[in-house]
């Protein structure tokens, strides 16, 4: 597209500038400016309206979304249950700030940052902070966020009925934006 409008005479627009405290949190932590664009992970806004969906289980900790995605949840979820499938609400919303910390106590563990990033959006990127992604886990699963999700009957009927209720895999395998395979991360898509 970019080339077709250079023949054209009309330059396309510069990206837009990053918002300054994203800036200067990716400085800090050695991000690279031109993340978003190698990535094709765009800005996400935070979400402010949230309701609270669950807890975790390992540690209680509120999972919360906004109130569309929240409705689609408690759809599927119980959809789910109706099929005899049990959805475990592992995390939802979180802020730019929360990201953050996360990445930085992996850096203190020695990981490099390309690494890192492999398996957490850089902070303003995450689809979590739209408070529409969340991360599903089984009870039969006893490590959550790993790739063995996959083998679970909740992660099969996920696959075959999640876009019924406006869900989608944000990161399958071999994904465009360089995310690890992340079989227990769904994203609720506005205007379902």
């Amino acid at each position: 597209m970019a080339a077709l409008v250079a023949r054209r005479g009309v330059k396309p627009l510069p990206p837009k500038p990053l918002p300054r405290r994203v800036a200067e949190l990716w400085t800090r932590l050695g991000i690279p400016v031109d993340y978003p664009r190698v990535r094709g992970l765009p800005l996400q806004r935070e979400a402010i309206r949230l309701v609270l969906v669950g807890r975790a289980p390992d540690d209680g900790k509120a999972v919360r979304l906004t109130p569309r995605a929240a409705a689609a949840w408690k759809k599927m979820r119980a959809a789910a249950e109706t099929d005899g499938m049990t959805l475990l609400p592992l995390s939802g919303f979180r802020s730019v700030a929360r990201q953050t910390t996360i990445i930085r106590a992996k850096l203190k563990t020695g990981r490099p940052l390309a690494d890192i990033l492999r398996f957490v959006a850089a902070p303003g990127c995450s689809e979590h902070h739209t408070g529409r992604a969340i991360d599903i886990g089984s009870p039969d699963e006893s490590e959550h966020f790993e790739a063995a999700f996959e083998k679970t009957k909740e992660y099969r009927w996920l696959k075959r009925r999640a876009g019924e209720f406006g869900f989608r895999l944000s990161y399958p395998k071999n994904n465009p934006h360089g995310i690890g395979y992340e079989p227990w991360h769904w994203c609720w898509q506005a205007g379902r």
